[in-house]
């Protein structure tokens, strides 16, 4: 892991931001990927971000270890937040590798509050885990499992009980992502709040066949047919009108759009059950509508 800090090359400060925040670096040929603001959110004049070396890299984390300096000009859009630190009197967060990063803000934030809080972090040795150095000020309160030592995470022993009155922040590898959404499966309505690397893979039975449907654009004044196989994002994009967007696969929140009107098939990772069912966002890069005309703020 490799950290980077970005400040503006004039001094300027940079935008305010939250624990769980993230930042879209872009990169040469026009690569984009999300990284978690892992510095203090106090410090306005700078970022701090934590790379992972990939090594099936598409070309994000190879960039940024082997083509990056000190000195070097890269581009950011940003911050935004799907990740956010509610209020609580408790937290337990369980951190699988690079997962920390988002966490580490959010630690000092339940720390300076006050709050009663411990972490789990856990990976396949101290060597390959970032930041332990920086956790070591928090003592007892931080518990490390690395595999070569104690074995992976005590999930049974964190969440075998629930615990009302406490938020569990999760964040790492799609099987931890998984195992935890298991392990919290009695605890009260609200209390997971997860943030995944990658898509969520659909359930066989949740896959459906897909159908064509109208997408009304309310302020363009567009009325345009998605059929079977594109996404809403390419086709509002290709009628000319500006969308941004960035993973594709309905991670990181970049194409997030109002919903004004229709019955929206939801298939990005990162909305909420409640969320879902309030259908006032969709991710236009991977979510579909199960009626015959979806209507956005558009």
């Amino acid at each position: 892991v490799v950290a980077l800090t970005l400040a503006d090359p004039a001094g300027a400060d940079l935008p305010s931001w939250t624990p769980g925040a993230h930042i879209d670096l872009i990169m040469n040929g026009g690569v984009t990927r999300q990284y978690s603001l892992c510095g203090d959110v106090t410090d306005q004049g700078r970022w701090r971000i934590g790379v992972l070396r990939a090594p099936d890299s598409r070309g994000g984390s190879r960039f940024v270890h082997d083509t990056l300096s000190a000195g070097a000009a890269v581009r950011v859009r940003g911050p935004r937040n799907h990740f956010p630190l509610v209020s609580s009197p408790r937290y337990l967060f369980i951190a699988g590798g690079i997962g920390i990063t988002p966490l580490l803000p959010m630690i000092a934030e339940a720390d300076a509050t006050g709050a009663d809080w411990r972490l789990a972090y856990g990976g396949r040795s101290r060597a390959t885990m970032a930041f332990l150095g920086e956790l070591g000020r928090y003592g007892d309160r931080v518990r490390v499992f690395a595999d070569d030592e104690t074995g992976r995470i005590d999930l049974p022993g964190l969440l075998g009980e629930p615990q009302r009155g406490t938020a569990v922040y999760c964040c790492g590898p799609e099987g931890l992502l998984t195992a935890v959404e298991a392990g919290c499966a009695g605890w009260p309505p609200g209390s997971l709040h997860l943030e995944r690397f990658s898509a969520r893979a659909r359930p066989a039975a949740a896959v459906e066949e897909e159908r064509a449907f109208e997408v009304v654009l309310q302020r363009s004044g567009l009325k345009l047919q998605v059929p079977p196989g594109r996404s809403v994002f390419d086709v509002i994009q290709r009628a000319g009108v500006s969308v941004l967007g960035s993973c594709f696969e309905g991670v990181c929140g970049t194409c997030e759009t109002a919903v004004l009107d229709g019955d929206v098939d939801h298939r990005d990772s990162i909305l909420t059950g409640p969320e879902r069912a309030s259908n006032e966002f969709m991710m236009i890069c991977v979510s579909r509508c199960r009626s015959a005309r979806l209507t956005l703020d558009l």
